[in-house]
């Protein structure tokens, strides 16, 4: 793999690139599911091929070859540089500098997730459905999956990082209906669950047996829970749904291409502008909010990206301040620079976006509450194209009376305004809180792309927040 890098770098200087960097991608990607009892799916995929980006006379090219020879090698180099060369602007750009370096790079793994074979994940995906069901739930399903990425990123920098990243993860669902009302609920997230950058360990840890009773009851006992009510009050967010609200609302408006309007055609741009840094208040003085790159399992970590430029982590909002943007190296930072395989140009995401921890327990959070709600688990989101104003909605939640849980409340949602919601943020648990998600369809670019990162958040509350809005 380090020779083809190598003759595609050669090929695209020849033929007149003033920088180029290539990344030959081995990868498998494997997902089991059952649905009510029986195999749903089964996919098991492999796929293995260069990408090559180079700079020409001011503009970008970029072209791919799934021949992992040196004929596939030189031919995604000068078609990449033919690009370039057809948009050329003449104008000169800048990337910041990077340190020739070798880097590399393996994911903490105790047990490999493929040496697990697909009948023991079948069986465990059939038992934690079984777990799950009782009189009044119709659906149930359970999800496994195992990924490895084997890549090696050769530039005309002078860096070489060969990284191999492997991921595991899962999770469960049921379906409950009854008198018209339908309703779900999932563990540890829907979407497919979990995944961290670590082995089948994961997956064990997770316990998706032990969790599923407990799922099935409370989606039986949603059709029967009273609807979230309207108004203005307090609520607590859990972690799960909080690592969303991060997501849509910090994560991608801090991506400094959306600010720029260069990445506008696909689920928009921001409310942000490059002037803010430093002076926009984001929200209350208890939002710290941080870019980690080298965050342990997190599926945004790696040695270098894929432009070369080393991880690193960084204070994203700082008291509740404005301090970083995720960025390119052409865009004046780096760090940030990933793409989905290698048939993709590498675009600006978010690494591992977390929001850290304040002080004290969950319970605690509830102490402060008089009347309010407790909002768990994301069941859907909605946000303008700024990223400014949004709704989420979620699959339970839980009147909160005199700092106590109460009664279960269904089809719960609430709304807002990015920075006058992170404003009303009077109190965030503790590190004895804190959790980890990892999500695999972050979306963005086009032709589409998903990105791995994950996200971590302990539960928090929010003063005089808009609840129970209907779309």
């Amino acid at each position: 793999m380090r020779a083809l890098c190598a003759e595609a770098l050669d090929s695209a200087v020849a033929a007149g690139a003033s920088y180029a960097d290539a990344r030959a991608i081995l990868r498998r990607d494997q997902l089991v599911a059952t649905r009510s009892g029986a195999v749903f799916s089964v996919t098991d995929q492999e796929s293995e091929g260069i990408g090559v980006r180079v700079l020409v006379d001011g503009a970008w090219g970029f072209a791919c070859d799934r021949r992992l020879t040196e004929e596939g090698a030189r031919a995604a180099a000068r078609l990449a540089c033919d690009f370039a060369r057809a948009a050329a602007t003449g104008r000169e750009r800048r990337l910041a500098p990077v340190e020739p370096q070798r880097a590399e790079y393996r994911s903490d793994v105790d047990t490999d997730p493929f040496a697990v074979s697909v009948a023991d994940k079948v069986a465990l995906c059939l038992r934690a459905e079984e777990a799950m069901r009782q009189p009044g739930i119709v659906v149930t399903v359970a999800r496994l999956r195992a990924f490895r990425e084997q890549k090696l990123l050769l530039t005309t920098d002078g860096v070489e990082a060969d990284q191999e990243r492997v991921e595991c993860g899962g999770g469960i669902e049921a379906i409950a209906a009854a008198d018209g009302v339908v309703q779900n609920r999932s563990y540890p997230s829907p979407y497919g669950g979990w995944s961290a950058q670590a082995g089948w360990e994961f997956v064990e840890e997770l316990d998706l047996e032990r969790e599923a009773p407990r799922v099935g009851e409370q989606a039986v006992a949603l059709t029967r829970a009273p609807v979230c009510p309207t108004g203005r009050m307090t609520v607590v967010l859990d972690a799960e749904q909080l690592t969303s609200q991060l997501h849509e609302s910090v994560g991608h408006p801090t991506e400094l291409d959306r600010i720029h309007g260069t990445e506008a055609a696909y689920a928009g741009t921001s409310f942000l502008s490059p002037g803010d840094l430093g002076t926009l208040r984001y929200g209350s003085e208890l939002m710290n909010v941080t870019a980690d790159a080298s965050l342990k399992r997190g599926l945004g970590s790696f040695a270098v990206d894929d432009e070369g430029f080393p991880a690193r982590t960084e204070a994203i909002v700082e008291g509740g301040v404005l301090r970083a943007f995720t960025s390119s190296r052409e865009l004046g930072g780096g760090g940030s620079m990933r793409a989905d395989g290698w048939s993709r140009m590498p675009l600006v995401r978010m690494t591992n976006l977390s929001l850290e921890p304040g002080e004290g327990s969950f319970d605690q959070l509830l102490d402060g509450v008089s009347e309010g709600l407790y909002l768990e688990t994301n069941k859907s989101w909605s946000i303008d194209d700024k990223r400014l104003n949004f709704q989420f909605g979620t699959e339970i939640a839980w009147e909160i009376k005199d700092g106590k849980l109460g009664g279960m409340l269904r089809d719960a949602t609430y709304t807002g305004i990015t920075p006058r919601f992170w404003g009303s943020m009077d109190a965030v648990a503790g590190p004895e809180e804190w959790v980890v998600m990892g999500i695999t369809n972050c979306g963005k670019g086009q032709p589409g792309q998903a990105a791995h990162m994950s996200h971590g958040a302990s539960p928090a509350r929010f003063r005089d927040v808009e609840v129970g809005v209907r779309s």
